[in-house]
């Protein structure tokens, strides 16, 4: 008897060695990964453009909407520009409680030394 079930799993081995190999796993390029990236990123900048399209039309009708009023405060603006000079030449605006604002001019020893002045050494 025992030799029949000796015969028997001699007879039964080479059977199951002779399961088949799994497939092989295909190797993907190895530029695979980075054509996966710039389509996502392409995917993402694509998203950003159809979100900030109306964004940038609402903007520009804005702006023309204002040019006239612009092209009515240039001659102002201008003005006040030439009475300023130089806008580091004051310091930063003071709202007092009463409502009024001052704009203080810097003394020249806060200025610091001018361009275009030498240093003596």
């Amino acid at each position: 008897m025992i030799r029949h079930a000796l015969v028997l799993c001699l007879f039964f081995t080479p059977a199951m060695a002779e399961v088949p190999a799994p497939a092989p796993v295909p190797v993907p390029p190895a530029d695979d990964g980075w054509s996966m990236m710039e389509e996502g990123a392409k995917l993402l900048f694509e998203g950003l453009m159809t979100q900030i399209d109306p964004a940038i039309d609402g903007m520009g009708q804005a702006l023309s909407e204002l040019e006239p009023a612009l092209r009515d405060m240039q001659p102002v603006l201008r003005d006040l520009v030439a009475m300023l000079g130089d806008i580091r030449a004051y310091h930063a605006p003071v709202k007092l409680p009463n409502g009024d604002i001052l704009i203080r001019r810097r003394s020249p020893a806060e200025m610091g030394p001018q361009p275009g002045s030498e240093i003596e050494l």
